[in-house]
């Protein structure tokens, strides 16, 4: 009886572990099959690189400044008697602005001119007295010097005299004044901004390894943050010929017109010098670019082989895609493309977005890029 019971317990054991090792053995079959089952394609959007002519430019960042441009100022001293202006006019050469006091002046004027009368009565004398010898040369000469000091008087008071008006000295539009009828004003004091707007210069700086790309009269496009939507041609006129010793760049000034004075001096620029020729380039959106500290890459869609070199489809019939990572040299960036130097074929398909899903040899479906899909198919909403 002992003996029965011991079998039967045995018995039970061992169902209990066959039946735990089946279990287990199923549950291993199960993550094997999961594992070694085919993975879903990863969703991505891609592009074709494109070979198509590209215009270098050379970006830079300047200054707008005028044409002509200067802080009219008061070169001696005075009261201001009457302001000929108002401010923001357009005064032409030679307008008349400020009038300072200059009785002074005018009487010392008066003095001098009625000594050089005096002094020409003398030595339209003196000449007839010495042609019959009436008096001594040297007399003569006495008056000829007085003649010309009386002379030179006059001149010099006319001048201090024109030195009370200040005139416009080229045309332009005039800024907000700084001086009123009765203010005194010292020499080198400020009266207002004259600024010749017909035309501007732009300054900015590119680096000496650019010299050789440029040249006088070459095109300029700029652009400025008060009008973000236009663009304003102009051309090189200046060329500094030293590089700066600190920056190592070379300073370049380019002139544009300023019809409908749009531009003002001071603003900032963001401008491209265009060079001369366009060169075919292999063309890609920049998203399709990976940027790394130890390279640039793209992962490029390509259809999946098998081991005899034949595309691999799927139950569709469709081929199979998968990428491949592959390292490339690009260069200039512009308008959201950027070129491919090296690395890239015209034609190839490249992964435009949902790179951080994918490695080397991933499974990949093509769908509409979103974003792309966005600014094509969909009207954009004015928020009030």
């Amino acid at each position: 009886m002992l003996l029965r019971r011991m079998l039967i317990m045995l018995g039970v054991v061992l169902v209990v572990v066959l039946a735990l090792a089946a279990y287990k053995g199923f549950s291993i079959y199960q993550q094997i099959q999961m594992f070694s089952a085919p993975q879903p394609a990863i969703s991505v959007s891609a592009a074709h690189a494109e070979e198509q002519p590209w215009q270098g430019r050379l970006p830079a960042i300047g200054t707008l400044k005028a044409f002509q441009g200067v802080d009219l100022a008061a070169e001696v001293d005075g009261i201001v008697r009457e302001v000929m202006f108002e401010s923001g006019q357009k005064v032409t050469q030679g307008q008349p602005l400020i009038q300072l006091d200059s009785e002074v002046e005018r009487a010392s004027l008066a003095t001098a001119e009625a000594e050089r009368s005096l002094a020409q009565v003398e030595f339209e004398r003196g000449r007839s007295l010495v042609s019959r010898q009436n008096i001594s040369k040297s007399e003569f000469d006495r008056l000829s010097s007085t003649l010309q000091k009386a002379s030179a008087s006059v001149a010099q008071f006319k001048a201090q005299l024109e030195k009370k008006r200040i005139s416009a000295p080229f045309a332009g539009t005039i800024g907000i004044r700084q001086v009123d009828t009765g203010d005194y004003l010292s020499p080198g004091a400020t009266i207002a901004t004259l600024q010749d707007l017909s035309r501007l210069h732009v300054d900015f700086f590119l680096p000496e390894q650019r010299a050789p790309q440029l040249q006088v009269g070459q095109p300029v496009r700029l652009s400025v943050a008060a009008y973000p939507s236009e663009q304003f041609e102009g051309r090189i006129a200046a060329i500094n010929p030293k590089v700066e010793n600190e920056t190592r760049n070379l300073q370049v000034r380019a002139t544009l017109s300023n019809p409908d004075e749009k531009l003002l001096p001071g603003m900032f620029a963001n401008l491209e010098v265009l060079l001369p020729d366009e060169q075919p380039q292999i063309v890609v959106p920049e998203t399709a670019i990976t940027y790394t500290l130890y390279g640039n890459s793209v992962y490029v869609v390509k259809d999946k082989q098998d081991d005899d070199g034949q595309a691999v489809k799927d139950a569709d019939g469709n081929a199979q895609l998968v990428v491949e990572r592959r390292f490339v040299e690009t260069g200039e960036r512009r308008a959201g493309r950027v070129v491919i130097l090296k690395g890239l074929q015209a034609g190839e398909q490249v992964v435009t977005s949902g790179q951080l899903k994918l490695d080397n040899g991933a499974h990949v479906a093509i769908v509409a890029d979103p974003a792309l899909q966005l600014k094509t198919d969909e009207p954009a909403t004015t928020v009030q």
